[in-house]
């Protein structure tokens, strides 16, 4: 591994040296020709400011266009360079990527400027992008694609590709249109290569190519995305004419971004939140659930004073009360996670998911039941074998604790399952409704359960 980090490192320093060389432009540029845009955008963020201004002769717009999607934030190095030039950079890009860097310039006038000085056809598609909500599938979409007329002969559809593809490099799926520019399905590259001049493209086309409206949501529509697993498909707007494409690499960038919005909320917090976020803002964001996660809690504190005569009668079962709240708040979290990651289809029934219920219940109970017998065992030894318990009140605590643990798990079992549900049915988000209220709830049944037993059974019998 160290190996590996050094021969990228030294990788990186060659491209450095190489970009503070004196070399020709020409010279220059073959020379990159030999590393990846990713490793020639890692070693361009290593430059001084009067490196990357002096590259912008060398390099070019078209190269820079290139390597800045591969950089995080490209913004403060598109203000670094004249505004013309910026532009140049942006008209060069793929439509998306343009959006992305834009959208790293933090000055709105300044973002507006440069959308003007794109060429007509850059700044159309830029504004048409930007046009859609960030939640909606347009919002991610490039017009880096081919598509040709569904009555062009193969011949016809060849020379029509090639002269297209001098700007777009999205080849491998062809897309087709009828006379009214509607789309109609898709050709793979392959496909149109291997056919006979003479071969109508009718032949070719698959009509039941997946296809993916505009303005729906991202979320709702990673499932259908991922099941096709395309390298593209294409985008309509409400008049079923293509106005884009979601690639593979769009893709899981969305499944990425999800699964990263679910983890923020599974913690109670918003899936907006970031490094270049203000103080202010993240304690804005974060105090609504603390607010009401604190009020659980003292509901939660509350409920153990009124067991404050079974603590102070039988002060061991103290001892194992984090035992019990842990194991039942690990069940929930789990039941949680299967939970929402079930939801995600969207066709799931009402008896399914009453199934899917049941299921988690039984599989909370099986833990529980052994975990439960696991803890009656050993708590009695610990107790009799490091504090000096008679058998009988050993294994009389150990019990209360092994059948506490097992009614608690299939309790948080149960809640872990049923809270997303429900959150899921009345419209609300379950990740973000879901996680800490979980865990909260089920400290709650934990405490009344263990203590609440414990008071039945054991006190005025030690």
């Amino acid at each position: 591994m160290e190996n590996k980090d050094l021969l990228e490192d030294n990788k990186i320093q060659e491209i450095i040296d190489l970009l503070r060389s004196d070399m020709g432009a020409e010279q220059m540029i073959e020379a990159l020709d030999d590393y990846h845009e990713n490793d020639i955008a890692e070693a361009y963020e290593s430059l001084d400011t009067e490196d990357r201004q002096r590259l912008f002769g060398i390099l070019g717009a078209e190269l820079l266009s290139e390597i800045f999607p591969y950089i995080e934030d490209v913004g403060e190095y598109l203000t670094e360079i004249t505004p013309e030039q910026a532009a140049d950079v942006l008209e060069n890009m793929d439509a998306d990527d343009a959006v992305d860097a834009l959208e790293d310039i933090e000055d709105e006038e300044q973002r507006e400027k440069l959308i003007e000085l794109m060429d007509e056809d850059a700044s159309a598609d830029v504004r048409l992008i930007n046009s859609y909500d960030e939640d909606e599938i347009g919002s991610m979409m490039t017009t880096n694609f081919i598509v040709i007329e569904e009555d062009f002969s193969v011949k016809q559809a060849m020379r029509s590709l090639i002269s297209q593809s001098q700007d777009n490099d999205n080849i491998n799926t062809i897309y087709v249109v009828d006379k009214e520019q509607k789309y109609c399905g898709a050709i793979e590259l392959r496909d149109l290569i291997l056919a006979r001049a003479d071969t109508p493209l009718g032949d070719i086309i698959s009509h039941s190519y997946p296809s993916v409206q505009a303005d729906a949501s991202i979320s709702d529509s990673i499932e259908m995305l991922k099941d096709y697993a395309e390298d593209s498909i294409p985008v309509l707007n409400s008049n079923g004419e293509i106005i884009g494409v979601i690639t593979s690499q769009d893709i899981i960038e969305a499944v990425d971004d999800e699964m990263g919005e679910d983890y923020a909320k599974l913690a109670g917090l918003t899936a907006e939140e970031d490094l270049n976020e203000s103080l202010p803002e993240s304690i804005k964001k974060r105090i609504p659930w603390l607010l009401l996660l604190l009020g659980l809690g003292l509901v939660t504190s509350s409920v153990i004073g009124i067991f404050e005569g079974v603590v102070a009668s039988v002060a061991v079962v103290v001892v194992f009360q984090s035992l019990i709240l842990d194991m039942a708040g690990n069940v929930g979290t789990q039941s949680l996670a299967v939970t929402i990651r079930v939801l995600m289809d969207e066709e799931i029934s009402g008896v399914e998911k009453a199934k899917f219920v049941l299921k988690e219940m039984r599989v909370g109970g099986t833990n529980g039941l052994i975990l439960g017998l696991l803890a009656f065992v050993f708590v009695a030894l610990y107790l009799h074998g490091l504090k000096a318990y008679a058998w009988y009140a050993a294994f009389s605590v150990s019990g209360i604790v092994g059948f506490s643990l097992f009614v608690a798990m299939i309790v948080s079992s149960f809640i872990g399952t049923i809270i997303p549900i429900f959150f899921h049915k009345i419209k609300v988000d379950p990740a973000v409704a879901s996680g800490p209220l979980i865990t909260t709830v089920n400290d709650l049944v934990a405490v009344v359960t263990y203590y609440g037993l414990a008071g039945l059974l054991l006190v005025g019998r030690l």
